[in-house]
């Protein structure tokens, strides 16, 4: 009996989706957890796997804008016919047990190898990365929820093999398996796919990119560095390039997204917005020499965003109240500190989630940014990395703003905003002192907190941005 494929919802914003690729053909033969296609949210791109066996019939055409629950095709048992309008391709659908049909599509790998009777866990873009650098799962250690095998295990691993020492040679008469140019490229320079097509995208000749990533892999950082659509300190937001003059942009996909939660969030809230400088001198100096401390050593220290990332996070300890959402008529206080740190992407803003902020060090917190802004940058990012944030940082101040009104993300009751750093003074006596300054925007739902809480929760930023050697060493 033939079964519908229906576009999937992926999270708890999402109307709509775009058909990005179709990743299996139709008249194939899928099995159950078969990557179908890959299917382009508000916010990010996924592999979408099938939920059942059958030969696929596709309704969908690649770039349609279809809502959520639009069926998208079909999975048909043997000899059935395709419903009308879709289609089910060639006449005589792949035989599932046509091993050299199944294998070369990417959608018919399976996950992995089986083991002792079980199969190996691993992500649909992990099978593909291995199938692309001819890695064998098995010898993959995954670091995935319950031990399931992500791209990045793979990749770790070709890069841990590019630089461990020449195995010995097999014993004579002994079969190997001969590989490909392709994969010993890999072992030699690993490139990642979605790199690869970042690097396609822009023009950029990846043998002329330096890799700052694991083992010196290239990232897509480093390609859209190469390419200059980075600046070479990515630690503060980058202008994306914005439409040009004449040009009509429809309010759908991510853009229309954040219209509605805009819309949304204005319509549902009482917002206000406290506005609170803080004498940034001590952190600046502290950051300063940090700076020159690491750069002899190659690494990059962290940027003001990430201090006050984790400053925020130890305030919301202090301040609950500020973590929390509204639901109905209850207001509910959040068990976990996960704070999303928007990002500046083409065609609008994303905000990926640093889980367990206030446990993390200044120096954790920096690595999980600025990963989350490359893989937000590249489009990468999956919906786990931008789900659940229970309250938001948003930063101008690689602009030049000194002051905005963030806009408070639907199920949280505050953003804070950052501006930039600028000169200010204070007395010492009759005797003026330059200081530097840091001006906060605090946006917070007065139905939920009021404007003496939301000035305390201010103050203690303030105060913890004060001590910044006692900052580091939280």
């Amino acid at each position: 009996m033939a079964q519908e494929i229906v576009l999937p919802k992926l999270g708890l914003t999402m109307q709509e989706g775009v058909i990005g690729e179709w990743l299996a053909q139709a008249g194939q033969h899928i099995g159950t957890g078969d990557v179908l296609l890959r299917l382009e949210t508000d916010k990010v791109e996924v592999d979408v796997e099938a939920e059942a066996s059958g030969i696929l019939a596709t309704t969908a055409k690649v770039g349609e804008v279809l809502p959520v629950g639009a069926v998208i095709g079909w999975l048909l048992a043997d000899g059935e016919v395709a419903p009308t309008g879709a289609d089910g391709s060639s006449a005589s659908p792949a035989d599932p047990k046509d091993s050299s049909t199944t294998a070369a599509s990417p959608a018919a790998s399976t996950d992995g190898p089986l083991e002792q009777g079980e199969r190996i866990k691993s992500s649909p873009n992990a099978r593909r990365v291995a199938a692309e650098s001819d890695v064998d799962l098995a010898e993959v250690r995954g670091t995935g929820p319950g031990g399931r095998i992500v791209s990045e295990d793979v990749e770790d691993y070709v890069a841990a093999v590019s630089v461990a020492e020449p195995k010995p040679e097999p014993a004579p008469g002994v079969p190997q398996r001969e590989k490909s140019s392709s994969a010993q490229a890999s072992s030699a320079h690993f490139v990642g796919p979605l790199v690869r097509r970042r690097a396609h995208e822009l023009g950029v000749d990846l043998s002329t990119v330096a890799g700052s990533g694991v083992g010196g892999r290239v990232t897509t950082a480093d390609v859209e560095r190469a390419a200059g659509h980075l600046s070479t300190d990515t630690t503060e937001s980058t202008a994306p390039a914005g439409p040009r003059a004449g040009e009509v942009v429809p309010l759908k996909g991510m853009r229309g997204a954040i219209a509605r939660n805009m819309i949304d969030s204005l319509q549902t809230m009482a917002q206000l917005t406290h506005g609170y400088e803080v004498d940034v001198t001590a952190l600046v100096a502290v950051r300063d020499s940090l700076k020159a401390e690491l750069a002899e050593a190659g690494s990059r220290p962290p940027s003001l965003n990430d201090f006050v990332v984790k400053a925020a996070a130890l305030a919301l300890v202090q301040h609950p109240i500020l973590n929390a959402g509204i639901v109905g008529d209850e207001i509910r206080l959040f068990d976990t500190i996960d704070i999303g740190v928007a990002v500046a992407v083409p065609g609008g803003l994303v905000v990926p989630v640093v889980r367990g902020a206030n446990s993390l060090s200044v120096g954790e917190i920096s690595g999980r940014t600025s990963a989350l802004a490359a893989a937000a940058r590249g489009n990468t990012l999956g919906l786990s990395d931008i789900e659940g944030a229970t309250f938001s940082v948003s930063t101008l101040g690689a602009y030049g703003v000194d002051f905005f009104t963030p806009v408070v993300n639907p199920g949280n009751v505050a953003i804070l905003g950052v501006g930039r750093v600028k000169d200010g003074f204070r007395w010492e006596g009759e005797t003026p002192v330059r200081t530097q300054v840091l001006t906060l925007s605090l946006t917070f739902d007065h139905r939920a907190v009021d404007g003496a809480p939301a000035a305390e929760f201010l103050r203690t930023i303030a105060s913890i941005l004060s001590r910044p050697y006692a900052l580091l060493a939280g």
